[in-house]
């Protein structure tokens, strides 16, 4: 199976997709999953490849506006490895990298 790509998103990538970016390494550690993250601004995601990209629901509208062959998870908060959990599992799931 091909190496996981996520990529964490927000308005500067700068301090909170970082910050995201680390809470989602957080959640795949505890699920048992390996990928590679990183993180960017919203500008760039539209030409970053990437399996599944985590974003702020307040960007929804502007990746309306892309075609993108990633799967796109919203979140309410950033850094709520819950959040990213619970959203994560699924797709994961669906991607084919958990049972």
């Amino acid at each position: 199976m091909k190496s996981l790509t996520i990529l964490a998103v927000c308005g500067a990538g700068l301090g909170s997709s970082f910050a995201c970016e680390m809470s989602i390494e957080a959640a795949l550690k505890d699920l048992g999953i390996k990928a590679n993250l990183s993180h960017c601004d919203i500008s760039s995601a539209a030409s970053t490849r990437a399996d599944i990209i985590v974003t702020g629901s307040n960007f929804k509208s502007q990746f309306d506006n892309y075609t993108l062959d990633s799967t796109v998870i919203y979140l309410k908060r950033l850094v709520d490895k819950k959040e990213i959990t619970e959203k994560l599992t699924p797709v994961l799931k669906v991607l084919g990298y958990m049972n």
